[in-house]
């Protein structure tokens, strides 16, 4: 199959452009931050050229564009906009500047950041960073369904149908809806996928696809992921170096990126076959039109149309200077790390030298003394010059000032699109994260931005945007639990086993899980249910309870009341109000306090029982979850050592329960929840480390069950993080117990699995680790 080449470039914004849609081959409307929305119509097929008109100016940024196709009232079709200003604006295809919206929809209560259309036209789905999606009929103009349940701006959303939608979340979570499902005007997911970062784009997978996914997801970390519906992970796509904005299906089967990283990548199954790279900052946005052919938008305000059939293709000299003006591009030097220019290749490389795969990135010195990088293309085989590496204030030692003072660095961020950027001035000599404190401080900034913006500082001062650069003394977990693809150890690395210290789970929202405990309460009490609600004093001692463990204060004998009355919830609450109850037992699980509780056979029982009881047999793996989450927590304290030891058994019983390895009929619980696997493999791990650590006598069968069990992880799952900890703990074992591996079959077995299908060298490297103790 051909290569895309560009076909025309639609200049007439003068910032960035935000969403696009290409309805057909002679139409397309663009978006943008100079507050307008435009309507490209093609006055020219060969040489392609457009003409725009501007359909819509208001007062404050355009960022999401949806077309409804044409009715019997609108033969044209109509351009739903949204932006900072939250109303919905709704219009002809062939409206000016000037003229009134067919509809403005309120309902929204801030930036509107995602629009899509069902299949069948008939309703709208909007997203916003007030933490909503919303459906909105095309017939009768009104919002019909709130979704509701995100805990993060809704990045993009994905009606599958009248009755699906998925939504993308900042939560890192992906939610789908059922709307036959809802209630009072309001739904709620009816199932939601796990994700290890912050969701931006969605699309559907077209039909075929050889991994066998139905939707993608794009990411901050630069990964594409590929999902079935019910939640399993069946393919990472890997070559973007920052954040995926947004993904589009072509006709031909193929998927389309736009990223951080200045480029559009093409992907066949799941390869990436071609990338293009733009002479932008960024590239926001990429859509496909029914031709086949693409458009990008980007932070230089143009729309660039690319196609692959020859008599869509533009002029030799139009085609030329947008390759001279990628060529002319400028790459902070910052952004590739340090560069040795001695040992960096001359031009000979670009003629003998072929790549190892498209998109890879490499310097060469120039004649004249100068650096330029170089993208490798499979199609063309052959070395594309994608900009010059220029000297930053640092590398060339000159300054920048600010407020009177001289700076290595001094960034522009911006925290909330629509506002300004704030200053933020580095030298290389301060602490990342002293510096990020002072700026949320000086900014009265929310402390939630710290890891955030002390990242930033870290990777536009040491890090990589174009192709990999390693950074050392890398946290295997990362800053959030969690490892950042890309991230290795340095070649001296310490080893990942034994791992000696148990671990926690222990950020927690309060404010939403008590405002959900005292809904239910006052529930309870309207329904005259005193035996088990909360009166006045029951309420105080649990506020006392919370200012305890949300100031990570000791709890004392006098907590002992709120600590039953936790419990209480937990067993006594309906099974479908425990999850709030069960979320405060699992902040509480860390204390000595919590440990020592004996009523209703100890803290294990009350998890493990809070999360199975159920009379209809409808387990909530969410439940599930945070019980699991419960137990890890009790490993915060020599009691809780003491609880969990005595409990193992019960321990792994519920664990074999949760993976369907119970010798029952019983299906998996959740067996694509990533929060739950994490859950599960750390408390796998924090019994390795008691069994290193030799402080407790653990039951020697429990023990071989539980590294069956973790075998069973491995053989079964792909999230990176899951594979790790189950790694992590199943080496451990090894190293403290060495009888385990000749007691579990298929453990050998299970972690070559675990090696060959990781794409991560921290998965490698561990899994390396335990074949050797093996």
């Amino acid at each position: 199959m051909a290569d895309f080449k560009l076909s025309a470039q639609l200049a007439g914004h003068n910032a960035d452009v935000r969403d696009l849609v290409f309805p057909s081959d002679d139409l397309l409307f663009s978006a943008s931050r100079d507050h307008t929305v435009r309507a490209w119509r093609r006055t020219s097929s060969s040489p392609p050229e457009f003409e725009f008109t501007i359909l819509n100016q208001i007062h404050d940024y355009i960022n999401a564009l949806a077309y409804i196709p044409r009715s019997a009232d609108y033969p044209e079709g109509l351009v739903v906009s949204g932006g900072k200003d939250p109303c919905l604006d709704v219009r002809k295809t062939t409206a000016v500047s000037g003229d009134n919206a067919e509809r403005l929809l309120p309902g929204h209560a801030n930036n509107v950041c995602a629009l899509a259309v069902t299949p069948s036209g008939k309703y709208f789905v909007s997203g916003s960073w007030d933490h909503t999606a919303r459906v909105w009929s095309s017939e009768k103009w009104d919002t019909d369904i709130s979704l509701i349940g995100h805990e993060g701006a809704v990045w993009d959303v994905l009606p599958l149908s009248d009755a699906v939608v998925v939504t993308g979340c900042a939560d890192k979570n992906i939610r789908i809806f059922d709307l036959r499902k809802q209630s009072a005007g309001q739904a709620e997911a009816r199932s939601t996928i796990y994700t290890p970062d912050v969701v931006r784009g969605l699309c559907r997978v077209p039909a075929g696809h050889p991994a066998g996914a139905e939707i993608a997801s794009s990411h901050n970390d630069g990964v594409i992921r590929l999902w079935k519906l019910t939640g399993q992970q069946v393919a990472e796509l890997r070559g973007h170096e920052s954040f995926v904005y947004r993904l589009a299906a072509l006709p031909s089967g193929e998927l389309v990126s736009a990223a951080e990283d200045r480029t559009v990548r093409v992907w066949r199954g799941t390869e990436c076959v071609q990338t293009i790279t733009h002479p932008a900052i960024s590239v926001w946005t990429v859509v496909a039109c029914p031709n086949g052919d693409i458009a990008s938008g980007t932070s230089d305000g143009i729309v660039r149309i690319f196609s692959r059939a020859a008599e869509r293709v533009a002029s030799a000299d139009v085609i030329q200077n947008f390759d001279e003006a990628v060529k002319s591009s400028s790459i902070p030097q910052q952004q590739l790390g340090d560069i040795n220019k001695e040992k960096l290749p001359g031009p000979e490389f670009l003629t003998t030298k072929a790549g190892t795969k498209e998109g890879q990135v490499q310097m060469i010195r120039e004649d004249n003394g100068s650096i330029s990088a170089h993208t490798w293309s499979s199609a063309a085989q052959s070395w594309i010059n994608v900009g010059t590496v220029v000297d930053s204030a640092a590398s060339s030692g000159r300054k920048v000032e600010h407020n009177g003072k001289q700076w290595d660095f001094v960034f522009d961020v911006a925290i909330e699109e629509g506002q300004p950027s704030l200053k933020l001035p580095y030298n290389l000599s301060d602490n990342p994260y002293d510096t990020a404190t002072k700026f949320i401080n000086d900014n009265e900034l929310s402390l939630n931005y710290l890891d955030q913006v002390a990242q930033f500082i870290v990777q536009n001062t040491q890090g990589a945007s174009l192709g990999p650069s390693g950074t050392g003394g890398a946290d295997p977990y990362g800053t959030e639990s969690r490892y950042r693809p890309g991230e290795e150890q340095e070649s001296s690395r310490t080893s990942a086993l034994p791992q000696k210290e148990c671990l926690r789970i222990t950020a927690a929202k309060f404010d939403p899980m008590f405002k959900k405990i005292f809904t239910v309460n006052d529930a309870l009490v309207a329904a005259g249910r005193k035996d088990i609600s909360l009166n006045p004093s029951a309420k105080a001692s649990l506020s006392s309870l919370r200012q305890a463990v949300e100031s990570n204060s000791p709890m004392t004998p006098e907590h002992g009341d709120g600590i039953s009355l936790v419990a209480m919830m937990c067993l006594n609450w309906d099974y479908k109000d425990r999850l709030a109850p069960l979320d405060l037992w699992r902040c509480c699980a860390t204390s000595p306090l919590l440990a020592r509780y004996t009523a209703a056979n100890g803290p294990v029982s009350i998890a493990i029982s809070s999360a199975l009881n159920d009379s209809d047999g409808q387990l909530n793996e969410n439940l599930v979850m945070m019980a699991l989450r419960a137990i890890v927590n009790l490993f915060g304290s020599q009691q809780g050592w003491t609880v969990v030891t005595n409990q193992m058994e019960a321990v792994v019983t519920f664990l074999e329960r949760t993976l369907g390895l119970d010798g029952s009929n019983n299906q998996a619980i959740g067996p694509y929840n990533r929060n739950l696997l994490i859950a599960l493999t750390t408390v796998a791990i924090n019994y390795s480390v008691l069994a290193i650590k030799k402080k407790a006598h653990l039951p020697e069968d429990a023990q071989i069950r539980l590294v069956k069990a973790i075998a069973h992880v491995l053989d079964n799952q792909t999230d990176s993080e899951v594979v790790f900890r189950a790694l992590v703990a199943a080496g451990t074992f090894v190293v403290a117990n060495p009888a385990v591996k000749d007691q579990v079959q298929g453990l050998e077995m299970a972690l070559k699995k675990a090696k060959d299908r990781g794409t991560e060298v921290r998965v490698k490297e561990v899994a390396d680790e335990c074949l050797c103790a093996l």
